[in-house]
C-alpha cells in the first residue's frame, strides 16, 4: 500500500511475511498464493506491499539461480504484490516449534550474518518495483547481550562487518541504481536493547546506508518515550531505515492474581517474550514471560510490558491491554511532521499462532481477515495524519 505524504514523497506500508514462516523457495511461493494475495483481495487493493522474509536456504536458492529470481519477481507482479523491504532478522528456523534464543544466531560477529545480509540486499535490488529506487532490510541489533557485552573483540568484529556491509551497499547502488539500506532493530535483551543503545555503534560505523529499524513493540517494552527516542536519533544523524508497527502486551497491576493468570496464558514455548518494568531505580526485566509470572524476579508495583506482538486491532481483554497508544504516538512522529522520518512501514505481528488457543485464527481465511484488519487500522491512522492513500 502506498501513501502520498503532504511533502509529496511516497510512504510504503507492508505487512511482514514472517507470520507465514517458510524455509524454502517453494514455501515462499505458497505464502504469496495462500496468504498474501488473499489479504490483498480483502483490502480491495490492486497492489499490496509485503515485507518479505527470506530464510537462508530460500535466499541462497534465489542468489544461485537468476531464473528463479526473475520468476519470483514475475509472480509478485502477477499477484499484485510489491516488495520494498525485507525482514533480515531471523536467519532460519523461525517456524520451528521452539525459536527462543536461536533467533539471534548467527549474530554480527559471525561471517554468515554478513553473507546473508549481503544476499538479501542484492535480492531486494532485483525485487524492487520498477518505479522504486530505495529498499530497506532490518537486521538483528548486533547480538544477544551474552557473551557479546563486555567483549571488545566481539564489538570490533561486529562493527567491522557493518562497515564491510556499507561498502557492499555502496557498490550495489553503483551497479544497479538501487539504494538499499540496512537497519539495526533494537530489541530487549540484546546488546542494542533501546534506540539510545543504537546511537554509539551506528555513529562509529558512520555510514548513511546503515541505520536503525524502529519496532514500536520493542520501543514500548523498554518503556521508551517515542518522541524523545526519535528526536535523539534525528539529533544524532541516525537514519530511520524503516519502522515495524507492532504492539506489546501491557499489564497495569501485575501484583493481582487475576492479572498474573491472564499473563500466564501468553507464556508459550515458541518465542522469547522479554518482560520489563520501569522503576524509580531504572528498567528491570526478565528474558521470558514465564520467569516474570512465576514471581520474585520482577517488582510488581509498577506496570509490566512483555515482548509479545499482539494484533493491532484486537488488544487482549481486561485486565490486560496493548501498547497501541505508543504505536500511535510513534507513527505521528514518524510520518506526521513536515517530512517523513522514514518511508517504509511494516506491520509485524508474527505471533498469531502463539496467542492463547481461544484467540488464534483457526483457518487461513481467519488469519487473512486479521492481517487485513491490522492494515486497515494503520491505513486509517495514516489518513488521519494527512497522508493520502494511492491506488
Amino acid at each position: 500500500m502506498r501513501f502520498r505524504h503532504p511533502d509529496g514523497s511516497t510512504v510504503h506500508l507492508a505487512y511482514c511475511t514472517n507470520v507465514h514462516p517458510a524455509e524454502t523457495l517453494e514455501g515462499v511461493r505458497a505464502q504469496l498464493r495462500d496468504h498474501c494475495e488473499p489479504v490483498r483481495r480483502r483490502l480491495g487493493r490492486d497492489r499490496l506491499g509485503i515485507g518479505l522474509w527470506l530464510a537462508r536456504d530460500a535466499a541462497r536458492a534465489l542468489i544461485n539461480d537468476p531464473a528463479e529470481l526473475r520468476a519470483l519477481r514475475a509472480e509478485l507482479d502477477g499477484r499484485g504484490l510489491e516488495v520494498v523491504t525485507l525482514n533480515g532478522f531471523p536467519y532460519e528456523g523461525f517456524g520451528a516449534d521452539e525459536v527462543k534464543y536461536r533467533v539471534y544466531r548467527p549474530d554480527w560477529t559471525e561471517p554468515d550474518r554478513l553473507a546473508h545480509t549481503t544476499d538479501l540486499a542484492r535480492l531486494l535490488a532485483a525485487l524492487l518495483p520498477d518505479d522504486a529506487t530505495e529498499g530497506s532490510v532490518s537486521t538483528l541489533p548486533l547480538a544477544w547481550r551474552t557473551p557479546y557485552d563486555g567483549d571488545p573483540e566481539a564489538v570490533r568484529t561486529a562493527r567491522a562487518a557493518l562497515t564491510t556491509l556499507a561498502r557492499r551497499l555502496d557498490a550495489l547502488a553503483e551497479l544497479t541504481g538501487k539504494s538499499i539500506r540496512v537497519g539495526l532493530e533494537p530489541e530487549p535483551g540484546c546488546t542494542v536493547e533501546t534506540t539510545a543503545d543504537a546511537i554509539a555503534p551506528l555513529t562509529d560505523v558512520g555510514h548513511d546506508r546503515i541505520g536503525i529499524c524502529v519496532d514500536t513493540c520493542h520501543l514500548a517494552t523498554s518503556f521508551e518515550d517515542p518522541g524523545a527516542a526519535l528526536d535523539a536519533l534525528t539529533a544524532a544523524g541516525i537514519r530511520i531505515v524503516k519502522s515495524q508497527l507492532s504492539a506489546a502486551l501491557h499489564a497495569d497491576r501485575p501484583h493481582l492474581p487475576e492479572v498474573r493468570a491472564a499473563l500466564a496464558a501468553f507464556a508459550e514455548p515458541r518465542f522469547l517474550h522479554q518482560t520489563r518494568t520501569s522503576t524509580a531505580a531504572g528498567l528491570r526485566g526478565t528474558d521470558d514471560l514465564d520467569e516474570a509470572v512465576a514471581g520474585g524476579a520482577l517488582p510488581d508495583s509498577t506496570p509490566w510490558r512483555a515482548h509479545f506482538h499482539v494484533p493491532l486491532h484486537a488488544p487482549p481483554a481486561p485486565p490486560l491491554s496493548s501498547t497501541l497508544p505508543v504505536l500511535r504516538d510513534a507513527l505521528a512522529r514518524l510520518v506526521g511532521g513536515p517530512a517523513p522520518l522514514t518511508r517504509h512501514l511494516e506491520v509485524e505481528t508474527y505471533t498469531w499462532q502463539a496467542l492463547p488457543a481461544e484467540l488464534r485464527p483457526r483457518t487461513r481465511a481467519q488469519l487473512a481477515d486479521g492481517i487485513a484488519a491490522e492494515l486497515t487500522l494503520v491505513r486509517d491512522l495514516l489518513v488521519d495524519l494527512g497522508l493520502k492513500e494511492l491506488p
